[in-house]
């Protein structure tokens, strides 16, 4: 049986609308406590006559050390007056990745940011412009909050199409993984691109919660993506790290590239990623041949898929 889906802060009607850090909070703890089965834990599993999946509320607590009735408030979004010791004994209790555990934080003691942090347009060093142009073969740009892409060099328009021809609003990872078609047809593992970027909008959404971009972003891809509103639903996050994509470029078919992210120690949330291929390799030689064409690969490569 479909799950109904979850309502979605921030849907296009209410597109000035914080997301609800209550609601957030109960959903994520619950969607962690329904992932775990007693025997995970080392507890006994009464197989039929359990009414709930993954472990009772009354389990977790006894494996967290805390009160039932404490538990049971906190997952009702209530993180008031919670320490960090409570969490991390929680955290250990559901087996939370390192990521999963930040989240909860943010969720349960979030930060104060100011209010007109939140609509106030990303800007990016020239250094770091001067330094993505100067990123020879390498196809490397830089986002920001809600996974906006900033900056990029010349190697990325040619693998990734010309950003640059895009309105700026929608020059959002999201918004082209969930909403331009040529997209699901770029990235070979289509299913797991598109869980990713829903996980860093996740993570993003606990630092924030009171962006409205970010609240108007999440209720636009909802509307228009169900495949979005399925995976915004499990509640899952991740940190953006390193890996392996694979591409179908229009032009140089199939390359397998390893991307890194670094975040910015600057604070201002931003992120450069990189991607690179094995030297030597058929993808090595893709990317050379993309770089001799240069502009001409964005137009060649975007103009069947949509002009």
């Amino acid at each position: 049986m479909d799950e109904k889906p979850e309502p979605v802060p921030g849907h296009a009607a209410d597109t000035g609308a914080a997301l609800d850090r209550r609601a957030e909070l109960s959903e994520f703890l619950r969607t962690r406590r329904a992932r775990l089965k007693p025997e995970d834990v080392g507890l006994p599993d009464f197989g039929r006559h359990r009414r709930v999946p993954g472990l009772r509320r009354e389990e977790l607590a006894q494996l967290a050390g805390v009160s039932v009735a404490y538990y049971t408030r906190l997952e009702q979004g209530n993180g008031r007056n919670v320490s960090a010791e409570v969490l991390d004994s929680i955290a250990r209790a559901l087996r939370l990745t390192a990521a999963e555990h930040a989240h909860l934080t943010h969720l349960a003691k979030p930060k104060q940011h100011k209010k007109k942090q939140a609509g106030r347009t990303e800007q990016v060093r020239g250094a770091l412009r001067q330094l993505l142009d100067s990123i020879d073969g390498v196809p490397a740009y830089i986002t920001g909050r809600r996974s906006d892409i900033l900056a990029w060099n010349r190697m990325a328009a040619a693998l990734f199409g010309d950003w640059g021809e895009l309105p700026a609003q929608e020059r959002n990872w999201a918004r082209l993984v969930f909403l331009k078609p040529e997209y699901r047809d770029l990235f070979v593992e289509w299913d797991q691109k598109a869980s990713d970027m829903v996980s860093y909008l996740r993570m993003d959404a606990g630092c924030h919660p009171d962006d409205p971009r970010l609240s108007a972003l999440v209720g636009e891809l909802s509307v228009k993506s169900e495949e979005f509103r399925r995976l915004w639903a499990t509640h899952d996050v991740k940190e953006k790290s390193y890996g392996i994509k694979r591409i179908r470029h229009p032009l140089v078919g199939d390359l397998v590239l390893s991307f890194e992210s670094f975040q910015l120690s600057d604070g201002s949330g931003q992120g450069l990623i990189t991607y690179h291929a094995e030297p030597g390799s058929p993808s090595a030689e893709a990317l050379r041949l993309l770089a001799s064409w240069g502009t001409d690969a964005t137009r060649a490569g975007t103009a069947t898929p949509s002009a």
